[in-house]
């Protein structure tokens, strides 16, 4: 059963780690990243971009998909699934397919007009249990055609924000999506110091969580940070298990073509990616 992040992040506060947000593109990731997490005994949040959601066919399937694989495989740690950089409307649109958790991303908008959006869909998820995510300031990157430059965050208007009672608020920290530059100038933790100030004991979640050196993230996580999101690590191990299987010729002999076992070596690298981020943030034996 899909639950509401909600508890699962005030727990990660109150403990001092962080729980992973796993972006998920298709059935193999799904299954991987669950299998994992129940055998570490970490809770997890399952993202789906809008853009993974549209290739998976829709919000109604991914819900589906998701539900039906936590029951078959026999899933027991909490599992969200949430919207990730979700705008207005597809923020509507999945509190209607049944997921367990939005980021509606008004980032990008005028403040008053991201405040006023945000506070609607607080009102919502608040009668219908699901977990919010609002952002302040761009995550630099791109996400699904989004771009930003990676600016930090205003605390004042993280602290407006913050007031609507949001359940988890991401707030840009110098931090970027996809693979870093050889030149980033790291997590700007003076920044993140000044909008923990305003915040109180609201989780905050970091954002392009791959790439960022692991005693950083660390750092991040005990000024705070409650919820760190992977997704292009993912993906980069997935296709460079799968290139090595196919530049060894191993889906030419005998039926290495079958997509199950052309697709094995990748998901075993989900395995091991998902085993050494759930270490390094602290979730093991959380659930």
């Amino acid at each position: 059963m899909l639950v509401s992040a909600e508890k699962m992040l005030k727990d990660a506060v109150a403990g001092g780690y962080a729980v992973a947000q796993f972006n998920i593109n298709n059935l193999e990731w799904t299954k991987e990243i669950l299998l994992e997490c129940e055998e570490l005994k970490s809770p997890v949040i399952l993202g789906v971009s809008m853009g993974a959601a549209k290739y998976m066919t829709g919000y109604k399937t991914v819900v589906a998909m998701v539900s039906a694989m936590i029951e078959s495989l026999g899933i027991t740690v909490p599992v969200a699934l949430h919207l990730d950089h979700g705008n207005y409307d597809a923020a509507k649109a999945c509190i209607e397919a049944g997921f367990s958790s939005i980021m509606f991303d008004g980032s990008s908008l005028p403040l008053d007009e991201n405040i006023a959006k945000t506070k609607e869909l607080v009102a919502i998820c608040k009668e219908k249990g699901i977990s919010l995510e609002a952002e302040v300031g761009g995550i630099g990157g791109e996400e699904d055609g989004v771009v930003s430059t990676g600016e930090c965050a205003d605390p004042n208007e993280c602290k407006q924000i913050n007031d609507l009672n949001v359940t988890m608020l991401a707030c840009g920290i110098g931090n970027i999506h996809g693979k870093y530059p050889a030149n980033w100038a790291g997590l700007q933790f003076n920044v993140l110091e000044s909008i923990k100030a305003v915040v109180g004991d609201t989780p905050l979640v970091l954002h392009g969580g791959s790439g960022i050196p692991d005693e950083q993230i660390k750092k991040a996580i005990s000024m705070g940070v409650a919820k760190v999101n992977v997704n292009t690590e993912l993906q980069l191990v997935f296709a460079d298990a799968t290139r090595k299987y196919i530049e060894a010729g191993k889906d030419l002999e005998g039926k290495g073509y079958d997509p199950r076992k052309l697709l094995a070596p990748g998901a075993a690298a989900i395995r091991e990616e998902v085993k050494d981020r759930v270490s390094v943030f602290g979730s093991a034996n959380r659930a």
